[in-house]
Formats: structure tokens, C-alpha cells, sequence
């Protein structure tokens, strides 16, 4: 098996991009399945209805979020009535959606959670205990995947290793910025601090770059822009082991 990961899709632009490069990149990878961050892929910020779907039309199989995901009021239904879109577990039970999401593939089963941090975050439960909690939810799926979506990095790298042997993957979003620290750990997880960015190459984190260096050196609010030129994809590629969901490679994809 396997298994794209791309990193956090950003604004009409990243949609559009991943629409076009998509499904070369599936077929040139010899990809089975593809997981995305689109907490971000709605105009301006959020996701809606329709920026889900579009993904979901490109070739991505499971959406995970972060804390942009409330957002949109729109996108509150969508979360409750798809099984393939999840928002962080740990934000409470009854906010829309659900943590967690599994695909049968007939041969094997794919669980996919998804964690929010607490470090310049929002409110949230504790995700190092959540995650114990759905993954007695989910032990029939031999590959088990998960999005930590967090700002310090020192709390993704200890996700890291507090799942280590307990599933295939973890991977980090919300920064961004791809780190270059791809590694299977001790016990066989795969782990990236953070996949990435699917936007504009020349850009602050998918914005503008002119109206965040201004903000920095005004100190005032602004009104973000996404920014337009030159995309790129950053992701992760892992192969695994249907029977035993371990990782037998990983490969960061950064075109």
C-alpha cells in the first residue's frame, strides 16, 4: 500500500493546483491512497462544502482539518453527514464532525485521526489522552494515520514518539512549512514534524507576502490576500505493509 500525504491545501489557487497535478503525481507515485489537510482550501480561510468536494474530485480520499475548520458556518452539516472529512478529535463532542474517519478498502482498512495541539492553540482536550481513546475505536484497521495539527514543534515530536508502534504515521500540519526531519522511528511509525504547504511558492504561509511584512513592520491588523504565481506541493509518501501496517519507507515530496 501506498500512501500520499499532502500538506495544508491553500485557497482557490492550491485547489486548483492539486486539480492539475493531482492525478500525475498519483499515477508517476504508484499511489493507492491520498490523505490532504484542506482546512484552508476555501477563499480567504475555513473550508466549505464545495472546496471539500473539489478536493475530493482531484483524487484525495480522506480530508483531515485544524483549527480553522469552524470557520465557515457553512461547512458545519457537510462535517456531520461525510464519513471521509474529520476535524481534531479533541475539540469537544458536541461540536460538528467527528475526530476520526475509516476507509475499507476491501483488503485493508485505513484509519485516519485527526489531533489538534495546545500550545497557541484553541481550547482543546488533552490529545495525548484523546488519541488512546479512538484508537480503541479504530483497532481493526491495520494502517492507522494521523494528522497532529500544532504550532510547537517539541509537542509534535513527543506525538511522535507517545504513538510510536501504536500507528503507521504521524504527521504534522499547520505551520506550513515543510520540515525536513522524515524518519520511521524506533518502532516502525513513520513521523514528519511538519508535511508542508500546497500554495504559492512566493508567499507568506499562502498570503500575500507584501501585506504580512507589512503587518510585522506597522504592527497594525490587516486584511489578508491570498497570493497568486508559481505553486508547489509539499507532501509525504509512505509505503506500508497491509498486513502488519508497518512502514517500510517514506519519501518527502516537495515539487
Amino acid at each position: 500500500m501506498r500512501i500520499l500525504i499532502l500538506g495544508d491545501i491553500v485557497s482557490d489557487i492550491g485547489c486548483e493546483h492539486i486539480r492539475e497535478k493531482l492525478p500525475g503525481l498519483k499515477k508517476s507515485e504508484n499511489i493507492d491512497f491520498c490523505i490532504a489537510n484542506g482546512e484552508n482550501s476555501a477563499s480567504g480561510n475555513g473550508i466549505t462544502p464545495f472546496s471539500a468536494q473539489y478536493l475530493f474530485d482531484s483524487g484525495v480520499d480522506i480530508i483531515t482539518t485544524g483549527n480553522h475548520v469552524y470557520r465557515r458556518r457553512v461547512i458545519y452539516n457537510f462535517l456531520d453527514e461525510r464519513l471521509d472529512i474529520v476535524r481534531p478529535a479533541n475539540y469537544y463532542e458536541y461540536n460538528p464532525g467527528r475526530g476520526y474517519a475509516v476507509a475499507d478498502l476491501g483488503r485493508v482498512k485505513i484509519g485516519v485521526i485527526n489531533l489538534a495541539g495546545t500550545y497557541a492553540m484553541d481550547s482543546v482536550d488533552n490529545p495525548f489522552r484523546v488519541v488512546e481513546k479512538v484508537l480503541d475505536n479504530i483497532r481493526d484497521c491495520k494502517i492507522k494515520i494521523v494528522d497532529f495539527h500544532a504550532e510547537a514543534t517539541s509537542e509534535k515530536r513527543a506525538m511522535g514518539f507517545f504513538l510510536d508502534g501504536k500507528v503507521t504515521c504521524v504527521f504534522g500540519t499547520h505551520t506550513h512549512v515543510q520540515t525536513a526531519d522524515e524518519q520511521i522511528l524506533p518502532h516502525g511509525t513513520a513521523y514528519i514534524t511538519d508535511v508542508g504547504m500546497c500554495g504559492v511558492k512566493d508567499s507568506v504561509l499562502g498570503v500575500e507576502k507584501n501585506i504580512i511584512v507589512k503587518k510585522y513592520y506597522d504592527s497594525m491588523p490587516a486584511l489578508f490576500d491570498a497570493a497568486s504565481g508559481e505553486c508547489m506541493i509539499n507532501g509525504l509518501v509512505i509505503d506500508v505493509e497491509n498486513s502488519s501496517g508497518k512502514v517500510t519507507e517514506i519519501k518527502r515530496i516537495n515539487l
